[in-house]
């Protein structure tokens, strides 16, 4: 038995439900999971389901499905239990690296990493420790699109599903977010816009704010704008120096920026206009 994820999205009508369920009876799959979500304000149906199924494969579920698709103005997409490959990009903080390599490894990520990317060499030690290819590609305003065709140049080489901003200090030209769209996941403190520039959790400080937070998002051409994944709030006060605001600020980006990699490669999001679904 093969365990497959059927996610998609329709305008909202009667049937649809028993339309999937009753194409996968009929091909001896067997339902291990199913979720879905009818946006009234929108019109609109997004749908997750897992289920198992022998001796079929997605491109025959998918071509046999299609005529399912037709009929209810499906946008479907069909993944069998292959892990999605990741290719996380990094600069000079490690925090969020750390904590993907240790998921990772752990077996909790739902997806596998190929290599890390990052136009500093600070982290390789940390990379080659866990047996990873690490790349490094300098990113100046000299070299941005000879760095950004390299880029994609290496999402074909390790044949990625998924690339990762991992604290990633570099723009992606907005030609590059068009053609990775849908793929690449950044993470950032949730200060912005209140706090941009150098030094957030100093302003912070000087602030006296009471949350710090991240929010992990799709990469869109407009910047830390994309639909948001997932966001990380933690209560603070006035006994959290800059240092500790700092270190506050960085569990909640690894925390936020780990569960929407994992959500990703498990399909469980599913994009709603300038917003996500996410069953988690």
């Amino acid at each position: 038995m093969t365990r497959f994820t059927l996610t998609l999205h329709c305008p909202e009508r009667a049937g649809i439900v028993h339309a999937v369920t009753s194409f996968l009876v009929d091909h001896g799959c067997d339902i291990v999971q199913h979720q879905q979500f009818d946006d009234d304000v929108r019109g609109k149906l997004f749908l997750r389901t897992a289920f198992s199924c022998a001796g079929a494969t997605v491109d025959s579920l998918a071509g046999e499905f299609a005529a399912v698709a037709a009929e209810f103005q499906m946008e479907f997409e069909l993944h069998d239990e292959r892990a999605p490959r990741v290719l996380v990009m990094v600069s000079k903080a490690g925090h969020c690296l750390n904590d993907l390599l240790f998921r990772w490894r752990a077996g909790g990520l739902g997806g596998e990493i190929a290599a890390v990317v990052s136009n500093h060499e600070d982290l390789r030690p940390m990379a080659e420790a866990a047996g990873l290819d690490f790349v490094h590609v300098p990113n100046t305003a000299e070299t941005k699109q000879a760095a950004e065709q390299r880029l994609v140049e290496l999402v074909e080489e390790y044949q990625a599903d998924l690339v990762v901003l991992a604290r990633y200090m570099q723009v992606l030209s907005n030609d590059l977010c068009a053609k990775l769209e849908g793929r690449v996941i950044n993470i950032h403190h949730s200060f912005l816009p209140g706090f941009k520039g150098a030094k957030p959790y100093h302003q912070a400080y000087d602030r006296g704010v009471k949350y710090v937070g991240a929010t992990a998002h799709y990469v869109t051409p407009d910047l830390d704008e994309g639909p948001i994944i997932e966001q990380e709030v933690l209560r603070v006060d006035h006994s959290f120096d800059p240092r500790a605001l700092t270190a506050a600020g960085r569990d909640a980006e690894a925390l936020a920026l780990s569960r929407a990699v994992r959500w990703h490669c498990e399909h469980r999001v599913l994009l709603n206009g300038n917003s996500t679904v996410v069953f988690r």
